[in-house]
């Protein structure tokens, strides 16, 4: 990457967690939260901007992470889904003083992604060059986190359902590069996978 060229990274974790019946984000993961470890990898990666996106239980996790360099985005419409958080955070975007050459969209609930390995995938970003590059994992999925060239910043905005940003992606399907990430395509929405998850990572 061009060391030159700006990248935010948007940490996604506006939703209400409703399948976990409690916040998810304030789950424990080692002696932290996911909310914590998750701002914590990206706040590790030599991007330039660090966002995040929160909605329901806003004053709640707003409150546990004041002291940690992130820029907050309020999505007060985040019951319509994924979309509207990556709509709400580039509109934030755009309308800053700063200019970006590209954003990278991360889960609050996916605490297996390292930092090196979203160093990966900025380092395989070319400014300018309509590159979409999403991450597979070893089930075979392809997904988030993904990094999108400022050229589709647009149609991220318009974004505007619980679908993300997958439409996006297969309207591009030619302009998509895929990075394998070595882990499952762990998202944590109910107990079960929480605690599987958990044991798996700390109880060896």
């Amino acid at each position: 990457m061009n060391p030159s060229s700006q990248i935010a990274m948007v940490i996604l974790a506006a939703g209400a967690s409703k399948r976990m019946g409690e916040p998810k984000q304030l789950l424990l993961w080692g002696d932290s939260t996911l909310l914590e470890h998750s701002i914590e990898t990206a706040l590790d990666v030599s991007a330039n901007h660090v966002y995040l996106v929160l909605g329901a239980n806003y004053k709640t996790l707003k409150s546990k992470i004041e002291s940690r360099p992130v820029e907050i985005i309020y999505n007060p419409d985040w019951e319509k889904g994924l979309g509207k958080s990556i709509s709400k955070a580039v509109t934030h975007l755009k309308n800053s003083n700063l200019k970006f050459d590209g954003v990278l969209f991360l889960l609050a609930d996916q605490p297996f992604i390292t930092s090196d390995y979203l160093e990966q995938m900025i380092g395989a970003f070319k400014p300018k060059k309509e590159q979409i590059i999403a991450t597979s994992y070893v089930d075979g999925e392809n997904g988030v986190p993904v990094l999108f060239d400022a050229v589709y910043f647009t149609e991220l905005e318009a974004l505007n359902e619980d679908k993300g940003a997958k439409q996006i992606l297969k309207h591009h399907k030619q302009k998509v590069e895929i990075l394998f990430s070595g882990t499952k395509n762990i998202d944590l929405d109910t107990q079960t996978e929480y605690v599987h998850a958990y044991q798996a990572k700390f109880k060896k």
